[in-house]
């Protein structure tokens, strides 16, 4: 199928993605944007989501993004990209009041909702399976662009295990366009600010292995976080760089977003199932990359997240 079959006698349309955006959220809902943007001219297509990290401000038209939202507004079709329904925020009322709803997403953990339900976790990115619902050859370089950053983030710059030959062949297409790959890669994956580049430091420093240190873990508190003058944002890329230190198995970086209040981040090399593991505290994802939000104490949540690990890698 693709996307324009199911949308081409809407009037409104809505997109929208989940909480705290990552590369693939962002790149995939404005890819998707400027798509149905070109596609039809005479619709009304809004696009939501929390505001980005600036680094994606080299995405055509991102300012456009809306962040307030009135909820009494009813969209022919509101299409939910990257996540379920339960993480849309204050998006959400939008899209039960939708005429059509449809959901394209890649996480296992996704049982799909709405109408149309388009889930493949099969797939690397939410960025690579909506390049195969879109014509090709209506494809221009703004739009390449966005989705190519979808992929790159979700992927590790096509270095994680999820990265597929029909990946390799997306990014592939996708280049073609035109648009400077080797800047776009250096200046949205890699490059950090100098607080960014403290921050990570931090947690580097503090962080502890456990389980016959085939496990690590490290967590920046608030008051860490108000010190260095950072937001969510800003902690990006620790979790991976956790991950990264030899004979680790599994990575766990958290930090606090209220009293008892934590945002948890999971990685693995394949010998944990880190999905299922989050799964278990509401969260999910795949299975080399997961997170969950946790209510508790810090060591609390080390304690419950570690049961899960510990039966994986048959450590009593």
């Amino acid at each position: 199928m693709k996307i324009i079959d199911e949308v081409k006698n809407a009037a409104s349309i809505a997109i929208s993605g989940h909480i705290r955006p990552d590369g693939d959220c962002v790149g995939s809902v404005m890819g998707l944007y400027l798509y149905l943007k070109k596609e039809l001219p005479g619709a009304e297509v809004d696009v939501f989501l929390e505001k980005p990290a600036e680094i994606f401000d080299c995405i055509s038209h991102i300012e456009e993004i809306k962040s307030e939202i009135n909820t009494d507004k009813i969209y022919d079709v509101f299409i939910v990209l990257d996540c379920a329904d339960d993480r849309l925020g204050d998006a959400g009322p939008l899209f039960e009041n939708a005429g059509k709803r449809i959901n394209i997403d890649h996480h296992i953990s996704n049982p799909g909702c709405g109408d149309v339900r388009i889930v493949e976790a099969d797939r690397s990115s939410t960025a690579e399976l909506l390049y195969d619902l879109m014509d090709a050859d209506k494809i221009d370089r703004e739009i390449a662009t966005a989705l190519y950053i979808g992929i790159i983030h979700d992927t590790g710059v096509l270095r994680y295990s999820n990265t597929s030959p029909r990946t390799l062949q997306v990014a592939a297409e996708l280049i073609k366009y035109g648009f400077d790959f080797s800047d776009i890669i250096q200046k949205t994956f890699y490059e950090k600010t100098y607080v960014q580049t403290q921050i990570m430091g931090r947690a580097v420093l503090e962080s502890v292995r456990f389980m016959n240190n085939r496990c690590i873990v490290s967590m920046v508190s608030r008051r860490m976080m108000d010190f260095y003058q950072v937001g969510p944002k800003d902690l990006e890329g620790i979790v991976n760089q956790l991950q990264v230190v030899k004979d680790v198995d599994c990575a766990i970086f958290m930090y606090e977003t209220g009293t008892l209040e934590y945002k948890v981040s999971l990685r693995s090399n394949g010998s944990v199932d880190v999905a299922s593991v989050a799964m278990k505290f509401g969260g999910g994802g795949h299975v080399r990359a997961a997170g969950c939000t946790m209510n508790g104490t810090y060591h609390d949540n080390i304690n419950n997240l570690s049961k899960g690990i510990a039966e994986q890698l048959n450590i009593k």
